[in-house]
């Protein structure tokens, strides 16, 4: 049985396996906390096919730090390795 993370983790068994594959924490609560995270075959865009500007966006979400200085190629790598 997987150890209760709070009210903050919604799934805490797929949270914990994440861990353990070394996922960071912010990482694996934002998937054990997207209801649709166990679902195969996602509907996002391809990086490459998005605009530079929707890279920025992205990573301003998630606070990725340089992004105001990067190109659309550090932009899609930095998302990559978030």
């Amino acid at each position: 049985m997987a150890k209760d993370h709070g009210p903050s983790i919604k799934n805490d068994e797929q949270y914990e396996e994440l861990r353990q594959q070394g996922a960071s924490k912010e990482k694996a609560a934002r998937i054990a906390n997207d209801p649709k995270a166990g679902e195969k075959g996602g509907k996002a865009d391809d990086y490459e096919e998005r605009t530079k500007d929707d890279l920025y966006q992205k990573a301003q979400e998630l606070n990725i730090e340089g992004r105001s200085t990067m190109t659309k190629e550090e932009l899609m790598k930095a998302l990559r390795n978030h």
